[in-house]
């Protein structure tokens, strides 16, 4: 079980307050440990230019990771001088997803955090192509941070996935429950933790097509099926019944209201990173419920997750 001591922060390159350089100094004041401030960065100009030698070339890149270094410390300049320990790397990389996560393996670093940004509108986070990418591919927790303050006696909500179509999702529900009391223990105070599940309505069409099929013996079975599975797993942990929630409906519905509910500062969800033509035919389910989150979210790879990037060579 990783204990969260070897942090690393994506930084924002594009604004000058670190949301999540704060919830990284949040962690380590209450469990300790250290903190890498990472920024990948790249300018095309500087290698396309014909009139600089490569050893000039190499200089003014030199200089500018050296000027994004000295503004990330300033960026810092309080955390610093209260001890807190971090280290400040600046590389010059032209796929920063991949520079992230090289990092990641190449450092040992046990959690990743960055900032999400937020639609105002309606207060949810979006993602970029960067962070679907981290999401996805990190090998790692990754902590995507909402720039807001943790809400005052915030919970931690756990999403499950109870059906009993894959038998990895057994090993995974284990893996986030226990991943979340555990740092939960070392971050928050008397933490609320609370499960959530959701469990698809039938299908319209089979109603149809099939006329003795009844919808609500069906919906009434597999509820019945999901609040068994939930009883398994909260009594593995100790968990009362009362922080445990099955309902009927979407994911991508029921998990973003119940965190509104239970006034959540992070959600912990499963990802199992496909991409490609299995993301394409057989979906993200967790994705879906990423794009109407309001909160922080901790997302986490099954064991066994084989990172799709190369890390062997770090040019």
């Amino acid at each position: 079980m990783s204990e969260y001591q070897n942090l690393l922060v994506a930084i924002d390159p594009n604004q000058d307050d670190q949301p999540a350089l704060r919830r990284a100094v949040y962690i380590v004041q209450r469990n300790g440990g250290r903190i890498k401030a990472f920024l990948p960065i790249y300018d095309l100009s500087y290698d396309m230019t014909t009139l600089l030698s490569p050893e000039e070339r190499d200089a003014m890149r030199k200089g500018v990771i050296a000027q994004r270094c000295a503004w990330i410390k300033q960026q810092a300049r309080y955390y610093l001088e209260a001890g807190i320990d971090i280290e400040v790397k600046v590389v010059w990389h032209n796929r920063p997803y991949e520079a992230i996560i090289r990092e990641v393996v190449s450092g040992g670093h046990d959690l990743l955090l960055k900032m999400a940004h937020q639609n105002d509108k309606f207060e949810s986070l979006i993602f970029t192509p960067l962070d679907w990418q981290l999401l996805r591919k990190c090998p790692c927790p990754v902590w995507m941070v909402k720039d807001k303050v943790w809400p005052e006696q915030g919970s931690v909500v756990v999403g499950v996935n109870l059906s009993n179509e894959e038998s990895y999702h057994d090993a995974l529900n284990l893996k986030l429950v226990s991943l979340t009391q555990d740092l939960a223990k070392r971050i928050v105070k008397d933490p609320a933790i609370h499960l959530v599940s959701a469990y698809p309505v039938a299908p319209i069409n089979i109603a149809i097509e099939l006329p003795d099929f009844d919808p609500n013996t069906y919906n009434n079975a597999l509820r019945g099926q999901h609040l068994i599975a939930m009883k398994e797993l909260r009594q593995q942990f100790s968990i009362g019944e009362e922080y445990t929630h099955v309902y009927e409906g979407l994911p991508e519905k029921v998990i973003p209201e119940v965190c509104g509910e239970l006034n959540a500062g992070v959600v912990v969800l499963g990802i199992i990173g496909r991409t490609g033509i299995s993301a394409a035919f057989l979906g993200n389910t967790a994705e879906h419920v990423i794009d109407h989150l309001k909160c922080d979210l901790l997302a986490v790879k099954p064991d066994g997750f084989v990172c799709p990037i190369d890390t062997s060579d770090d040019d």
